[in-house]
């Protein structure tokens, strides 16, 4: 089972033009909430730091950090991007010597769908599924731009409050195949470190 976002073939194209859109959406700007839990992916090409919402999604936030503290995303790598879009990581078989299809892999479980109001704008991080709501299980995405389209239909559940310099860096690697989505090069998750509140 492929676990990426189910679009619509209009969507998609509209996502895949809008790297060459002048006019592409900036990031929100609501200010940060200081006592929310933040999580730190380290990448081969800088750091992304997010700000979580339990209160919206809480067993998404719940097993996200589970799975950071438990090492599970170390060693994996970006392996679906489109500028404009998302980029899109978190999957076993993207480790080192794996044997499975980019994209395919899981924890071995699915957990239930948290779908909310939050939007899926540029920066926002949201859980990638196959066609039926309820089978996310460690792969997500990071959003590059606006995708309005997926509210309500994909669990946004946190934000990037730090490092938007290299959420472009990672969207602008070119890429290639059918869906021209495979990056050219390896962005590698060296670690996602869980951090205090507050912090």
């Amino acid at each position: 089972m492929r676990t990426w976002l189910a679009l619509p073939l209009v969507a998609l194209a509209a996502a895949v033009l809008a790297q060459d859109n002048p006019a592409a959406p900036k990031p929100a700007s609501p200010m940060p909430n200081e006592t929310a839990p933040r999580v730190v992916i380290r990448t081969t090409a800088g750091d992304l730091t997010l700000e979580l919402w339990p209160d919206v999604a809480p067993r998404t936030v719940e097993n996200f950090t589970k799975l950071a503290k438990e090492g599970f995303y170390s060693g994996t790598a970006f392996h679906r991007i489109i500028k404009g879009f998302m980029i899109q990581g978190g999957c076993p078989h993207t480790k080192a010597g794996a044997k499975g299809m980019p994209g395919t892999g899981g924890p071995g479980y699915q957990i239930k769908a948290e779908f909310n109001d939050r939007p899926h704008v540029r920066g926002v991080i949201s859980m990638a599924r196959s066609a039926n709501p309820d089978s996310a299980g460690c792969q997500f995405f990071i959003c590059h731009g606006d995708a309005r389209f997926l509210d309500r239909q994909y669990t946004a559940f946190g934000k990037l409050v730090g490092g938007d310099e290299v959420l472009e860096k990672i969207a602008s690697i070119p890429c290639s195949g059918p869906e021209r989505s495979s990056p050219s090069e390896r962005v590698e998750i060296k670690s996602v470190e869980v951090l205090p509140a507050g912090k």
